[in-house]
């Protein structure tokens, strides 16, 4: 990215010295120099449509959908026999608008990553330009995947593992609000676990860290991941292995992708 001014606003400079007119290197020669002004207009427009956006989807979702979204994640208790309760009388509504709000957000989400596209793309030279379009859709593919692997294996392992030690000892008796809360914590931080190879590439690609580093750690790595699995798992060796493989998978990925971004820093 251009270095900024004062303001920690991005400018168009000039490319630098030496770089070939016309090259990967150079700013397009259509683009104006940018001010303050200009650069505050295009944040404004881009913050007031994904906004927009995100409302509008919140909407649609509340208004005709909440209902079945909230069904649609009961479905690993529901499937034991379990029925969720409230305690207070706003406790429905407020769950049906913050999960709606969620869904909000990941369903405005391209719109969203347009528009901070469309904010940051003239201050990028067209190398970095396509360098960032790949990284954002390779963070954004990772995360969704991380929050379907986390809802689909990891929450159903959990809600099996926590039921099955409570048998004996009390009868289920659980609040949506706790529920729903209990859900995101899980699919949030898998969103992000799963962006470990693109964190990885990133340290690399700093000098932060490398290949060889994390090479070495590998067998804490491993040792990690197996424990973390066996805690959110019930006692089978089967769900502890379903739930480590993609982990160490990810992790082993990471070292590919800063094995090969190593490679092109130092021959750059």
């Amino acid at each position: 990215m251009r270095p900024g001014d004062e303001t920690g606003i991005p400018v168009f400079a000039e490319p630098p010295e030496g770089a070939p007119k016309g090259g990967p290197d150079q700013r397009p020669a259509d683009l104006p120099k940018g001010s303050v002004y200009s650069h505050l207009k295009a944040l404004r427009r881009c913050l007031a449509l994904s906004l927009a956006a995100a409302g509008a989807a919140f909407l649609v979702i509340f208004f005709g959908f909440s209902r079945q979204l909230i069904e649609f994640l009961e479905i690993p208790l529901k499937e034991r026999g379990i029925a969720l309760v409230y305690i207070t009388l706003y406790e429905p509504i407020a769950i049906q608008m913050k999960a709606s709000f969620i869904a909000a957000v990941i369903a405005a989400s391209p719109v969203i990553i347009a528009q901070l596209w469309s904010f940051l793309k003239p201050a990028l030279y067209p190398r970095e330009s396509r360098t960032a379009v790949i990284l954002f859709l390779v963070t954004l593919a990772l995360f969704f995947a991380g929050a379907v692997f986390a809802y689909l294996i990891v929450f159903q392992l959990a809600v099996n593992f926590f039921l099955v030690t409570a048998e004996g000892i009390a009868s289920p008796f659980i609040s949506i609000e706790k529920y729903v809360g209990f859900l995101f914590s899980f699919i949030l931080p898998f969103g992000l676990i799963f962006e470990l190879p693109v964190v990885m590439g990133i340290l690399a690609a700093l000098g932060i860290a490398g290949p060889v580093l994390f090479s070495k750690i590998r067998r804490y790595m491993i040792l990690l991941i197996f424990i973390a699995a066996a805690i959110l798992t019930p006692p089978d060796v089967v769900s502890q292995i379903l739930l480590a493989l993609p982990l160490l998978a990810l992790f082993e990925a990471g070292i590919v992708v800063s094995r090969i971004v190593y490679k092109k820093r130092k021959t750059a």
